[in-house]
């Protein structure tokens, strides 16, 4: 059951992604180009998921437990530290240049497989490198 409710949500977001254009690094890097040819589309889909994840915070605080598991996993530290400003800085940096995050990457690897090869290629190469320098730090 697990399984299927997994198989069905990503489909679903798959599907959000292609429906809204955020498979489309031309769309989102006119979203991000506010000061030149500015493409205020993608709002409606920020809107769309800021409702989901009120939704789902409703859901969790009225529920024990979630559906298909045993407890909620909830982040505990609230801290901001270097790591976190480097991280979400990286991440910005990678999405304005390329124009795709990674659930569009993915889908990029059948829409235009030649970007697509090279965004899945730096976002491999960018975890194994955050992997080595953790592992790197615990020991």
């Amino acid at each position: 059951m697990r399984a299927l409710i997994t198989f069905i949500t990503g489909l679903a977001f798959g599907l959000g992604l292609a429906v809204s254009e955020m498979t489309n690094p031309a769309v989102v890097l006119g979203f991000l180009d506010i000061f030149g040819d500015w493409n205020p589309s993608l709002i409606f889909v920020m809107g769309g998921a800021v409702l989901v994840g009120m939704v789902g915070y409703l859901i969790r605080s009225k529920r024990e437990k979630p559906w298909l598991a045993d407890k909620w996993y909830i982040p505990t530290r609230r801290d901001i530290d270097h790591n976190l400003v480097i991280g979400a800085s990286l991440f910005g940096i990678g999405w304005g240049l390329s124009g795709y995050c990674p659930g569009p990457g993915l889908t990029a690897l059948v829409n235009n497989p030649s970007e697509g090869a090279y965004f899945m290629a730096a976002l491999v190469a960018g975890s194994a490198l955050f992997h080595f320098q953790n592992h790197r730090k615990s020991n």
